[in-house]
């Protein structure tokens, strides 16, 4: 007799009973980020709901919640045309994602077992943005198996990360001599042009009186966005693109209230040249968009904004900075190590569609192997 249950949320206001659990169980999820909070998945799919189907599995055993699943459906182009994936929310807002609770083994296994057991309304499943080595640890493909399907690994995206259990002098000393010039001769040829300063505003949060937005601050970071060509979000638009400011402008508000923003701007003599705006959460830092003065000189700001939020990250004991992906050469001297995410993928052999699919996955991975 199967011990655990499922209950299925397809609309998102009928997520608020959970909310408690929520927010308490985020904080024992290993490796968790504020995207994937429920605040955060409330203003997602209030922005971007349109033409996806919400599928949230909430596992229990009994009466008790052990873990929770978000899952969207959507539809996806596709050389072969559209096909309706199953996946995450997170949309590549993000570098990580995966179930929410202490629990994720069982959570994983009872959710792909769901799954298996309802009607398909998808053509494939592509669980993406997992992290294999620290956190996954191949529960994903275990619980896809256990479940019936048969799940195929492959690299999503690499993200730069930096290591930030050590001493500022330790981290430093270890980056490439050629780096550390760089860096040392940026700063004096900023400090000729006036006092630098880094104003970071990280909140604590709404429940500790400090839910403060900020506003002025954000609309700094925008203005420094539309000037900069710098400004990327993992290919996702810049601050002031009119598909992502609703949606960034929203989530900047949450973020603060539920102290998980960490917002960072370079002063030079208190005029900001160069902004890093991120989120963090459990000591855990998870850039999401930097954007530099044209007319100081992207090289410089952007190097010296960078080496003082690591080394106030350090002072304040964060544990991690995810550089996030993309600029993989550029930031090749500032991390400790290249982490890569990774997928899944399941395509039911009775979809012909599905297995034309799978046979173009094959032919890209003979040709890049």
């Amino acid at each position: 007799m199967n011990p655990f249950y499922v209950e299925e949320i397809n609309r998102v206001e009928h997520l608020a009973e959970y909310r408690l659990w929520w927010n308490a169980a985020l904080a024992h999820t290993r490796g968790a980020t504020f995207l994937q909070s429920l605040d955060w998945l409330e203003v997602y799919w209030r922005h971007f709901g349109a033409g996806q189907k919400l599928r949230v599995l909430v596992v229990k055993r009994q009466r008790e919640v052990l873990g929770i699943v978000p899952l969207v459906v959507r539809d996806e182009p596709t050389g072969i045309g559209s096909v309706r994936v199953l996946t995450y929310p997170l949309y590549d807002w993000g570098t990580i994602f995966g179930p929410v609770g202490p629990n994720p083994t069982a959570t994983l296994s009872a959710a792909m077992h769901h799954l298996r057991g309802t009607p398909r309304d998808w053509d494939m499943i592509d669980l993406r943005w997992i992290d294999l080595q620290g956190t996954d640890h191949r529960r994903t493909e275990h619980a896809m198996r256990r479940a019936g399907f048969r799940p195929r690994p492959r690299p999503w995206s690499q993200t730069s990360a930096v290591d930030l259990d050590q001493t500022w002098q330790s981290y430093w000393t270890s980056r490439p001599a050629p780096l550390q010039d760089r860096v040392s001769n940026a700063r004096r040829r900023l400090a000729r042009r006036g006092n630098i300063r880094l104003l970071r505003y990280r909140p604590e949060g709404k429940r500790y009186g400090q839910g403060d937005p900020q506003w002025d601050l954000y609309e700094t970071c925008v203005a420094l966005a539309g000037r900069s060509e710098q400004a990327t979000l993992s290919g996702r638009p810049a601050l002031p693109h009119a598909h992502a400011e609703g949606f960034l402008r929203d989530a900047h508000a949450l973020a603060a209230q539920a102290g998980a923003l960490d917002l960072n701007l370079l002063l030079l003599d208190e005029t900001p040249v160069a902004f890093a705006y991120n989120y963090h959460y459990g000591g855990r830092v998870h850039g999401l968009l930097e954007g530099i003065d044209p007319s100081v000189g992207a090289m410089e700001a952007g190097s010296v904004l960078r080496q003082l939020v690591l080394q106030d990250s350090i002072r304040r004991g964060d544990t991690t900075y995810d550089l996030g992906t993309g600029g993989l050469d550029a930031k090749q001297g500032w991390r400790t190590h290249l982490a890569t995410r990774f997928r899944y993928t399941h395509l039911p052999r009775s979809i012909s569609r599905a297995q034309v699919l799978r046979w173009k996955h094959w032919l890209q991975e003979r040709r890049t192997a």
